[in-house]
């Protein structure tokens, strides 16, 4: 059954084949979106954000593979579309921020040109026709777009670039944006201006967003609901304000009893244990070696992720 209007994202595993071993990215991960939501992705470092942003996109290549699972955009398996239907719905249907801009542009191409490269492909026209457009969607990102245009990515400014890569994404419209780690790169001031402008024009152009980030302060501000994620699993899907008010996977509790909160008396709460190695990850589930509240069963059955309460899904034991 689907459960998002938009996107739908069931049994989703991908694998990494290093001279370690075979990395298990991802573990069979489920996330949905409805038109115009805002869903943000938390967890640490390598519990497989990024990851599943790039499989939205089918930009996994080798030696990465998604072996299992479906990736629904509307009534279009994403898994099962050719290369060249795949590069017609990039760009137009979906559009990326990556986390690093300068990198993500191309170093021997002007900002104009790129600009209009991307809006030229979602509209099926020439580079030479799409030019007019470049200058609203500059300066629909404050920038100055006579000076931008003739600048290269290295002449950029790292939130002059976030912005660049803001207008590329949204220019076209499209209906899911991915924006991975946006603000990652920047100092907090700017961080604060690329947030309150995404957050402007995502709602002007109408499009359902995923933020993928670490912080989950910018979650709680930004997005409708949040999904934490763990060693390539998700543990916790819920609305932002309940997420954070009434956590229920063990994991999400200790995340958000890390916080430092200004006034607070309780000392600080880390989570005892480091994060498995996902070339021999742990059995059952992959937070129970660390784990409060562990029992048998953790170490043998995977938990899956259900509902517990209205809008309020879990993986984990304690609920099932």
């Amino acid at each position: 059954m689907r459960r998002g209007s938009l996107l739908d994202i069931s049994g989703l595993r991908v694998i990494f084949h290093t001279y370690r071993g075979t990395i298990k990215a991802l573990n069979g991960v489920e996330l949905w979106l409805n038109e115009e939501e805002r869903l943000g992705v938390v967890g640490e470092t390598g519990c497989g954000k990024s990851v599943t942003a790039l499989s939205v996109m089918r930009l996994i290549e080798q030696p990465g593979e998604i072996t299992e699972g479906s990736i629904w955009l509307n009534d279009k398996d994403l898994l099962k579309l050719s290369e060249e239907e795949m590069d017609r719905i990039r760009g137009k249907h979906i559009s990326m921020i990556f986390q690093e801009p300068i990198a993500a542009l191309n170093p021997v191409f002007k900002v104009g040109f790129q600009v209009a490269e991307a809006i030229a492909h979602s509209q099926g026209i020439t580079i030479k026709d799409a030019y007019p457009q470049v200058r609203e969607a500059l300066e629909m990102v404050g920038l100055d777009w006579q000076r931008t245009i003739d600048l290269y990515a290295h002449e950029l400014s790292g939130g002059m670039a976030q912005r660049v890569m803001i207008a590329m994404a949204l220019a076209v419209k499209p209906k899911l944006l991915i924006a991975d780690e946006p603000t990652s790169a920047l100092d907090v001031t700017i961080q604060a201006q690329i947030l309150e402008l995404l957050d402007k024009l995502v709602t002007v152009s109408q499009s359902a967003v995923v933020l993928i980030t670490h912080d989950l302060g910018i979650a709680s501000e930004f997005c409708d609901r949040v999904a934490v994620m763990y060693a390539g699993n998700v543990v916790e899907i819920a609305t932002s304000e309940e997420i954070f008010s009434q956590p229920l996977h063990p994991y999400t509790k200790g995340l958000i009893d890390s916080i430092p909160v200004v006034g607070r008396s309780k000392e600080l709460a880390g989570i005892p244990g480091v994060v498995p190695d996902l070339v021999d990850p742990p059995s059952g589930c992959r937070f129970h070696p660390r784990c409060k509240e562990v029992f048998d069963k953790c170490h043998t059955e995977l938990p899956s992720l259900s509902q517990v309460k209205p809008n309020h899904y879990v993986a984990c034991h304690l609920y099932q």
